[in-house]
């Protein structure tokens, strides 16, 4: 009998998830759902790995129509566990057209699939297919809370932290900074002194407004400043850590290695944060995670807690987990294990992310 786990079929599929309430940053405008995109790979052996990838509500049939058209038919037919080889063929046959955006999302959506059916097939768990440094990360929960009032704001974190996290972060990029500083004093205020607490930007300022801002944050000690300006001003951020003793973080719209190497040269970061669905996959995570380590940069993650609670702690530079306000694991039959501050990397073969079809069947539009 081979050995090989011939890939035979590609299936996928878009559903629109509804969020609790909306939700707004600084860039991308009120949010009242996310799109979901799933990859089922059945290979020659009868089993079916489960990749996806998300969007915050753009791209989702675009990422969809390039796994079906440009992506099964390469793959079909080959090898499933030769990953790096197919991960590397992808992102040239795609490098024309792609190098980043919807070729990044439907790659990632692929090779979280393999990695998925890898660990079925040697019955090994995510964390340990990844590197197995450990499998509880630190974990912080984040908030897309820069339209609630500031009233709302304290509730919505005094619940975070009735649920037991210990480190929180919040949106800032008001027109006024002077309303981003009350409202960090009143979270501070609420979460005490011990408490990690991060803030994120989403791009909304220039060097300028940046550097007003981040020098304004620093009497609140924060853990870092994430994603203050365009993710690609690379010489920008390197100016801005230059003004400022707050650290500073970015990545989850960094798709390519090349544009991570860029980040790692110029922009002076303390910590980077590879979001999975959208870098190229697991593979991609772990190769951001060796750059960084070699430069002693900790690996946090954007999204997908369900994913990357496995895939931060697995490798030696590991960071913080995201708990993000898209909670993907609601769709799953295991919703995320958090314990003391840290989350639970599940111990199943593959991945650990087992979707409710029933579920998402009521948002399904492709």
């Amino acid at each position: 009998m081979s050995s090989r786990q011939t890939i035979r079929d590609i299936r996928t599929r878009v559903f629109h998830v509804p969020l609790e309430e909306p939700m707004q940053d600084a860039r991308h405008g009120l949010q009242t759902f996310y799109e979901l995109v799933t990859a089922e790979i059945e290979t020659s052996d009868g089993r079916t790995g489960v990749g996806y990838t998300y969007t915050i509500g753009t791209g989702g049939h675009a990422t969809k129509a390039m796994i079906d058209h440009d992506l099964s038919p390469m793959l079909v037919g080959h090898d499933a566990d030769d990953i790096d080889t197919l991960y590397d063929e992808m992102q040239s046959r795609l490098h024309y057209v792609g190098r980043g955006g919807i070729a990044s999302f439907a790659i990632s959506a692929v090779d979280i699939a393999l990695w998925d059916l890898r660990g079925l097939r040697q019955d090994l768990p995510l964390w340990k297919m990844a590197g197995g440094a450990g499998n509880s990360p630190l974990t912080y929960r984040g908030g897309v809370d820069l339209n609630y009032p500031l009233e709302k704001l304290v509730e919505s974190v005094a619940g975070y932290l009735a649920q037991g996290y210990r480190a929180i972060k919040i949106k800032v990029g008001k027109p006024d900074l002077a309303e981003d500083v009350a409202r960090l004093r009143a979270i501070r205020e609420l979460i005490g002194p011990s408490a990690k607490l991060m803030v994120d930007g989403n791009f909304g300022y220039d060097l300028e407004r940046a550097t007003a801002a981040a020098q304004a944050f620093e009497p609140f000690d924060l853990t870092w400043f994430e994603e203050p300006m365009e993710p690609d001003d690379f010489e920008g951020y390197g100016r801005l850590a230059s003004a400022t003793f707050v650290p500073l973080a970015q990545g989850e719209n960094l798709h390519t290695l090349q544009e991570f190497k860029h980040a790692f040269a110029h922009s002076s970061l303390g910590f980077i944060q590879p979001d999975a669905s959208n870098c190229g996959g697991v593979t991609g995570f772990l190769r951001v995670a060796k750059l960084a380590e070699e430069l002693g940069i900790p690996v946090c993650s954007h999204g997908m807690q369900e994913l990357h609670i496995s895939l931060v702690p697995a490798v030696p530079n590991a960071g913080w987990l995201e708990v993000h306000a898209f909670q993907i694991d609601r769709c799953t039959h295991r919703p995320l294990v958090v314990e003391n501050g840290r989350a639970i990397a599940p111990d199943e073969p593959g991945t650990g992310v087992r979707f409710d079809w029933a579920m998402l069947e009521a948002y399904a539009v492709g």
